[in-house]
């Protein structure tokens, strides 16, 4: 298993602070096509585009609309992969499959979901769609992910359930370039746990501390996968490398500083949130720069220490890095130029020896 590596795509702007003097929030869809083309240039595996139809910043924030443009990313590049964000109230489990067997058609076999539980209440309550409690968005998914697995499979489905009947139902053309896209799955809760290891091909974690994300891991792969391939897994976090460590927590201290003057609009996002998600419950045990854990995971350090430090969670299972970086562009060029080819030559050895 050879490491991989991500980039969170800039759909909100930024992913630390919106008072960053070298990255105001822009959520372009120019920007977000030239740096997802630059992270391909530079090497970079894959690609995450979040789904928010209302900026959890305040709707006056821009957003960038993550399916439309993970089709227009699917024409616009050639090798990285696109992980594309979906929440199941937001669209029909039929629909969303025949759209993400279209993507994997412009891309040519790059394309995979990320179902997500919503965390962000208005998004869901201004819509007249309603919020669900937590366990019952899970199940609710879980009927939702069951019918569009299928689907993108080629299967022709039927299914009658609690919230959906589909009768007979098939989508053509079915993938011309594997079995199905695939399917990612975030979440750390229980019912989580549980729809990861029946339905997901890999798990994304937040970032944390390496002892708590090797027990997550240990937890869900020993869970029964009725003869499926075993669930590979992902890890988010907020990369802060350089030279020197000192200079790495010089930078550390000057983004808490900048956080601080976000602290109105994180009062207010709170407001909305859904208590019950595990996220903001690690949040508040690892306060962390940076979304979905972030800096939590520990990747602040020179560049020698940053490679270490992944190359451990690697040991321990972690097939994907899905990263956060600010300024995001510059930080991603100096993680891809200092940071990857001590990353390879640490994994490189280490298989070796094995």
């Amino acid at each position: 298993m050879t490491p991989r590596f991500g980039v969170w795509a800039l759909i909100g702007g930024t992913w630390a602070s919106l008072h960053h003097p070298e990255d105001p929030p822009d959520a372009s869809w120019r920007r977000n096509r030239a740096q997802i083309l630059e992270a391909e240039e530079l090497g970079y595996d894959t690609t995450l585009v979040a789904q928010h139809t209302i900026s959890p910043w305040g709707d006056e924030y821009d957003n960038l609309e993550a399916w439309t443009a993970s089709a227009a990313l699917a024409e616009a590049t050639s090798r990285i992969e696109i992980i594309t964000a979906i929440k199941p109230y937001l669209a029909h489990p039929v629909v969303l499959a025949k759209q993400a067997l279209q993507i994997e058609e412009i891309s040519g076999g790059r394309f995979a979901i990320n179902l997500v539980n919503a965390w962000y209440k208005p998004e869901l309550e201004k819509a007249g769609i309603g919020f669900a409690e937590h366990d019952e968005r899970y199940a609710y998914g879980r009927e939702w992910i069951t019918i569009v697995k299928s689907l993108i499979s080629g299967e022709r489905t039927s299914f009658q359930g609690r919230w959906f009947t589909v009768d007979d139902y098939v989508l053509r053309p079915e993938d011309r370039h594997r079995e199905r896209p695939l399917i990612y799955l975030g979440g750390e809760s229980e019912p989580a746990r549980a729809l990861a290891a029946d339905v997901a091909d890999l798990w994304f974690i937040n970032g944390q501390p390496r002892e708590r994300v090797a027990e997550l891991i240990a937890d869900v792969a020993r869970r029964d996968r009725g003869g499926r391939p075993p669930l590979r897994f992902g890890l988010s976090a907020f990369v802060i490398a350089r030279e020197t460590e000192a200079e790495a927590q010089e930078a550390l201290a000057y983004a808490w500083e900048i956080a601080a003057k976000d602290q109105p609009a994180v009062s207010e996002m709170l407001k909305h949130i859904d208590t019950k998600a595990v996220m903001f419950q690690t949040h508040a045990k690892f306060p962390a720069i940076g979304t979905n854990g972030g800096t939590a995971a520990g990747l602040v350090g020179s560049y020698d220490q940053v490679a270490e430090r992944i190359a451990a969670f690697h040991a321990d299972g972690v097939e994907t890095f899905m990263l956060q970086f600010q300024p995001f562009e510059a930080e991603m060029r100096r993680f891809a130029h200092e940071v990857i080819p001590r990353v390879r030559a640490l994994t490189a050895s280490t298989s070796a020896a094995a």
